[in-house]
C-alpha cells in the first residue's frame, strides 16, 4: 500500500489545472496566457507576465540549500499553505482527523476546522514545561487510525522544546501506511537539532515544512517549502494554485540565497544567540516571572502574575509581546521574541518599572 492510498480518493481522481505557463515555457511571442502584452512600472520580473508555478531556479536554490533533490520540493507561500495543501490532500471532512500536541502552532487547528476534518489533541504536559507526552501520542495513534496528518512542531511554538530522534523515529515506525507525520520545522535554523530531512528517503510518510520568514529575516517574503518524497509531493501540485508566488517574491528569495547574504544570515543568528543568553539573564533577575523555559527558538515563553496587566503595561511603554489569552493552557504565559538590542533594553525597562511598581 502506497502513500496514494492515504489521500483522499476524489484528489486521486481529479485532474489538475493546467496554466498556461506550465503547459509552455515563458518565452516567445506569449499569445497564450491572456496577459498584458506591456509592463507599466520597470520592476523584476517582468510583473505583466505571470511567474513560474515553480520557478526552477529557486527551486534548484532552496534544493542546494536543504540538501535534498528539487523533486522532493514544493515551494509554497510560507509554511501556511504547506499545512493548508496537506489538510485538503489528506483529509475528507467528517471523516478523516489531524492529530496536534497543544499548546502548538494554531495554524494546524484552523487548517482542520476549514476542511471539515476532526481535531485530535495530546495535550503537553503542563507542569513539566510543556514537555510533549510520547507515550500519549503513540497510544493515541495505535488506537485511532482515524487521524491522517500527525502535526509536529520542532522546535515547538510556542515551548520551544525539539522533538528526540528516537521517538521521531519510533513514531515513524508506528504510522506506515496509517498516516502522514508532518514536522514543521520553521525554526530549525535556531537549534542544534539536526533535521529530520535525512529521514525522508526512508520514509515516504514523512513531510518536513521550512520557511525562510524565521532565520533568513524574511517573514515579509512569505516563502516557504515542502520536503517530502515525489509521489507526495505531486499530490499537492493537484491543489496548489496555478501561480503561488509573485514575481518580486521570486526575484527577492534568489538574493536571499546568494552567498554574501548566506553569510550575513550565519552572523545574524550568532548574534540572536547573544542576544537571547542577554534576554534569559536578566529575565531571571525579576521577582514577578514565575516560570522562564529558553526553549530552542528566537523566543522565550515565561510565566508571570497577572499577564493582562503585564501586556498592557508593556504596551503603553511601546514594546509588543505576546499572550494568549484564548488558550487556558497558556493562561499565566507571555511569548518574547528576541529582538535587537535596542528592542530588549526597552523591553527590560518596561519589565523593571513593572516590577517597581508592584
Amino acid at each position: 500500500m502506497g502513500i496514494e492510498s492515504l489521500a483522499r480518493p476524489e484528489i486521486l481522481a481529479m485532474k489538475p489545472y493546467s496554466s498556461a505557463r506550465k503547459e509552455a515555457p515563458g518565452e516567445g511571442i506569449l499569445l497564450n496566457a491572456n496577459e498584458s502584452p506591456w509592463t507599466l512600472i520597470d520592476e523584476p520580473g517582468a510583473l505583466n507576465r505571470y511567474p513560474d508555478p515553480q520557478p526552477a531556479v529557486l527551486l534548484s536554490r532552496l534544493a542546494g540549500l536543504y540538501s535534498v533533490p528539487e523533486e522532493n520540493l514544493l515551494v509554497t507561500r510560507g509554511s501556511d499553505e504547506g499545512i493548508d495543501l496537506l489538510t485538503r490532500v489528506f483529509c475528507r471532512a467528517g471523516r478523516d482527523a489531524i492529530l496536534q500536541c497543544p499548546p502548538t502552532f494554531g495554524m494546524y487547528k484552523i487548517a482542520a476546522q476549514t476542511q471539515g476534518a476532526e481535531i485530535i489533541s495530546v495535550d503537553r504536559i503542563a507542569g513539566d514545561g510543556f514537555r510533549l507526552d510520547r507515550q500519549a501520542v503513540l497510544d493515541t495513534l495505535r488506537d485511532n487510525r482515524q487521524a491522517k496528518l500527525v502535526f509536529l512542531t520542532s522546535p515547538n511554538n510556542p515551548t520551544g522544546d525539539v522533538i528526540d530522534p528516537d521517538f521521531l523515529r519510533e513514531l515513524l515506525q508506528l504510522t506506515r501506511e496509517q498516516s502522514i507525520v508532518v514536522l514543521d520545522e520553521a525554526y530549525a535554523e535556531f537549534s542544534d537539532q539536526p533535521t529530520a530531512i535525512s529521514l525522508i528517503d526512508e520514509f515516504e510518510h514523512l513531510v518536513v515544512l521550512r520557511t525562510l520568514s524565521k532565520a533568513w529575516a524574511s517573514a515579509g517574503l512569505r516563502c516557504g517549502v515542502v520536503i517530502a518524497q515525489p509521489v507526495l509531493i505531486n499530490l499537492l501540485r493537484r491543489v496548489i494554485a496555478p501561480y503561488p508566488l509573485p514575481s518580486p517574491v521570486v526575484e527577492l528569495a534568489l538574493r536571499m540565497l546568494e552567498k554574501p547574504v548566506l553569510k550575513k544570515q550565519k552572523k545574524s543568528l550568532k548574534r540572536l544567540q547573544s542576544n537571547k543568553q542577554f534576554l534569559l539573564e536578566s529575565l531571571r533577575g525579576l521577582s514577578f516571572i514565575r516560570e522562564i523555559l529558553p526553549g530552542e527558538a528566537n523566543f522565550v515563553l515565561i510565566r508571570v502574575n497577572n499577564p493582562d496587566e503585564v501586556l498592557t503595561f508593556c504596551a503603553d511603554h511601546g514594546v509588543i509581546i505576546r499572550g494568549f489569552p484564548a488558550d487556558p493552557m497558556l493562561a499565566d504565559y507571555l511569548r518574547i521574541s528576541v529582538g535587537s538590542e535596542s528592542d530588549l533594553s526597552a523591553l527590560l525597562v518596561a519589565f523593571e518599572e513593572w516590577e517597581r511598581s508592584k
